[in-house]
């Protein structure tokens, strides 16, 4: 027999219509329990949750984004994320639209998943100062980074030099708004004001980190909201000093992010860049991802409008 779990995750797929799946399962139920061959199915290393771009609040549809649904949709990922027994959750940035009080609505459903949950801020999340949204959902930084068994997860703030998240006396917002002025000028398609950039700081700390983690051999997962790469009008301001950054020590092998809730996906040097489909797109129809670590590859299990993929991994 296969798997509880499996049987699960072949269900929803099959809920979504596809044949496949359901050939699968036919073909998993006639292989006999004790068989090489059933025992053989290799197991992830790692198996975590992906929230992209929740954006709710309490408004009426604009267009395409159907706020209020998001509460059912994050409770459908909660359950799904509970069943599949993963090991941890990271919500990719914009849990909210615009309202302080929709953090009320939204964070006791994403409480509501089993295990460690992490948060990336994202330029919606901005209702009050970056030190008061990293203490409203309990974040260690506005930037940090943690270790799953052999593997480094690093959380990046796309937010850091905006003109939204620092007060207009910092030397955030004076840097921010120099970088955003010279896009201007040059004509950047990403010269957007619900764009950010990235300090020289976080750069420093981001390579320190990834210095450090590759002389232990560890293999990086990089998740912001706004994309770096390709070239997009939603990316990270300096996002080609981003891309510097994460090359150099030769170990991240994917950066994920929201904020496009289009999507995206492109791969440069070795490294995966994957741009989750926003969750608060379309009146019923989900976007979340569970994501499986092996050793030679990651396996995106997309539900909804978000694609599945497998991203292999170099040498």
């Amino acid at each position: 027999m296969f798997s509880m779990k499996r049987s699960k995750r072949l269900w929803s797929k099959l809920k979504e219509g596809s044949t496949v799946v359901l050939f699968a399962m036919v073909f998993a139920a006639l292989i006999p329990a004790g068989s090489v061959l059933a025992n053989s199915a290799e197991k992830p290393k790692i198996e975590f949750g992906l929230v992209p771009d929740a954006q709710y609040c309490d408004c009426e549809v604009n267009g395409t984004r159907y706020y209020r649904n998001s509460v059912e949709k994050l409770i459908e990922a909660a359950q799904t994320f509970n069943e599949q027994n993963i090991d941890f959750t990271v919500q990719t940035g914009d849990l909210i639209d615009r309202d302080v009080s929709s953090f009320s609505t939204m964070l006791p459903i994403y409480d509501m998943i089993d295990g460690q949950k992490y948060h990336v801020l994202g330029n919606h999340d901005f209702a009050m100062t970056t030190d008061e949204v990293v203490d409203m959902l309990d974040m260690p930084n506005q930037y940090y980074d943690f270790k799953y068994k052999n593997w480094r997860f690093v959380v990046l703030d796309t937010n850091d030099l905006s003109l939204y998240a620092n007060p207009e006396d910092s030397e955030k917002y004076q840097q921010a708004e120099a970088m955003y002025n010279s896009l201007v000028e040059e004509d950047a398609i990403n010269a957007q004001t619900w764009n950010g950039g990235i300090s020289d700081e976080q750069l420093s700390w981001l390579r320190e980190v990834l210095n450090n983690s590759a002389k232990t051999n560890e293999k990086v997962v990089v998740i912001g909201h706004k994309p770096v790469y390709p070239e997009n009008n939603h990316n990270v301001w300096n996002d080609e000093e981003v891309v510097k950054e994460l090359e150099a020590a030769g170990n991240v092998v994917a950066y994920f992010n929201g904020h496009n809730h289009a999507g995206n996906y492109a791969m440069k040097n070795g490294i995966h860049y994957v741009t989750l489909k926003g969750m608060v797109e379309t009146k019923d129809t989900n976007s979340y991802s569970i994501v499986q670590v092996y050793k030679d590859r990651l396996e995106i299990d997309g539900y909804g409008r978000e694609e599945d993929r497998v991203l292999q991994i170099g040498d």
